[in-house]
């Protein structure tokens, strides 16, 4: 690859990862220093902080193999450095998947109003729920990661990625089978709470329709609060549902290319896509937060305030 589209493409990997580490940084922040301040932390706080965590480290995992593929791809044929950054990956790629279903989760019984026994049991105990959801998750997420890393490395890096290509007629064509089975269960396991967030956004517009069907009845205006949280709940699932996709195919193109030899191109535009997902998604969180919205308008604010010269 020449030089020129070395440089291009690093510089707008570093670009998104420059501007989702801010975003996620400034989420993680804000919610650490109110825990610390008032020794307690509320849900929505845990899974945003939490979230935006698993964030970071994702962004530093798909920038550190973008980095590696386009700049020092001989490193690709040392399985033991590459088992570390698969399993980190695989492992920061299901835990921000399962935070992001958790908030959709916790919007939902927050917000919704259904007369289910079962919703109101969980409605009433949310708090709790989730607390124990989001250990679930971490747990989870280090049991599948173990495995499926330690399954695709054997042969799927050289082949691909390294600099000594292998002969996929005999070198790599042994365990084709063997990873292709493994490639589908991961991105099955990864569909599991993709379904979970999508239900909830189902449901929260049932929700928001028998709401408004109850306001027209009453002669009650629209804009009431709980539409209103309807609404602002609505987006930030809706959000995250489709960014997600966006990165699903892009995660698809990296792990695929392994049945396309010399595909190294389409590998980095998929790492390139999918630091869209993790980066954007932090901002559309900020605007639907009041808290954060706020501390992010005092924040612009002030830098304003530094560039004009003024005193704060």
């Amino acid at each position: 690859m020449p030089f020129e589209e070395k440089s291009m493409l690093i510089l707008i990997a570093v670009g998104e990862f420059s501007v989702g580490i801010l975003g996620n940084a400034f989420i993680g922040l804000v919610n650490f220093m109110d825990w610390v301040k008032n020794r307690k932390i509320a849900s929505i706080d845990l899974i945003l902080m939490s979230l935006a965590i698993s964030r970071i480290f994702l962004l530093c995992a798909i920038l550190l193999d973008c980095f590696i593929l386009v700049v020092y791809p001989g490193i690709y044929d040392d399985n033991e450095k590459m088992r570390i950054i698969d399993f980190f990956w695989t492992l920061t790629n299901y835990l921000s998947v399962s935070f992001a279903t958790c908030l959709s989760i916790f919007y939902f019984f927050k917000i919704a109003n259904f007369s289910h026994p079962f919703f109101l049991w969980v409605k009433y105990r949310i708090d709790k729920v989730i607390l124990w959801t989001l250990r679930v998750c971490l747990v989870l997420s280090v049991f599948i990661s173990l495995p499926v890393t330690g399954n695709l490395n054997d042969n799927f890096r050289p082949c691909v990625k390294g600099r000594k290509k292998m002969n996929f007629t005999w070198k790599c064509g042994i365990n084709k089978d063997h990873y292709a089975s493994t490639k589908v269960f991961l991105n099955l396991v990864t569909l599991f709470p993709f379904a979970v967030s999508l239900f909830s956004f189902l449901l929260l517009i049932l929700s928001l329709w028998r709401h408004t069907r109850k306001m027209k009845l009453s002669a009650t205006g629209h804009r009431d609060p709980s539409t209103e949280a309807h609404v602002r709940a609505m987006k930030s699932v809706i959000s995250f549902l489709l960014l997600f996709v966006a990165y699903y195919l892009a995660f698809l193109i990296a792990t695929s290319s392994y049945f396309m030899p010399e595909t190294e191109l389409a590998v980095i535009f998929g790492e390139l896509v999918a630091l869209i997902y993790p980066s954007s998604h932090s901002f559309i969180l900020i605007l639907g937060n009041n808290k954060l919205r706020q501390r992010a308008l005092k924040v612009l604010w002030r830098v304003k305030c530094i560039f004009k010269g003024r005193k704060i």
